[in-house]
């Protein structure tokens, strides 16, 4: 039996260490868009992380308004690139029209991962250590309170329990389904 025993172990690292690098040129994006803390640590390290590639990007792609666009370009580019690697490490290259669709489909993917998992975490720390006071609580409550508050001012809280956190889980749990196929179907178009 002959086979290619690089071929996973290099997927998974490329996967995984792009994706690391995506999620914190996205963390750093958002917390720009809804204007977190700069000085809280976790956006120092961000920035500290993302700046040295940003800063020439920034040179030649110039905001659109609140949109940072060199990031969002970036991302793009890096998980992109790392579908075409792992597609060329297993021996199968689509056209470039499918790797962007894909591409697109990872990225707003991980987005929503962010705005889930930001949520139940929150949801847990309200539980464990309720009132706690950490730069982790604060960009948490800095990405989900865009989310919570607009519900919060339609469903009022029953007893005491919060059900807007429920809802932002099941719309996101919806739009993942959602949104799947489409982009795949896209993806497949362009093959």
């Amino acid at each position: 039996m002959t086979g290619n025993y690089l071929g996973d172990p290099m997927a998974f690292l490329i996967n995984t260490l792009v994706g690391l690098y995506i999620l914190a040129i996205m963390l750093r994006f958002l917390l720009q868009w809804f204007r977190a803390d700069f000085y809280n640590p976790i956006s120092q390290v961000l920035v500290k992380i993302t700046h040295p590639v940003l800063r020439p990007m920034r040179r030649v792609i110039p905001s659109a308004g609140r949109i940072d666009t060199a990031s969002i370009v970036l991302m793009v580019l890096l998980q992109f690139a790392a579908l075409w690697l792992v597609f060329s490490i297993q021996g199968r290259v689509p056209g470039a029209g499918a790797l962007l669709a894909l591409s697109a489909w990872e990225l707003v993917n991980l987005l929503l991962n962010v705005f889930l998992f930001a949520t139940i975490i929150r949801i847990v720390l309200s539980w464990v250590n309720p009132g706690a006071h950490h730069p982790a609580i604060s960009i948490l409550d800095s990405l989900t309170d865009p989310l919570l508050t607009p519900l919060r001012r339609v469903i009022p809280s029953a007893g005491g329990l919060d059900f807007s956190p429920m809802i932002v889980i099941f719309g996101i749990m919806f739009l993942k389904m959602l949104l799947r196929p489409i982009f795949l179907d896209v993806a497949r178009m362009m093959a």
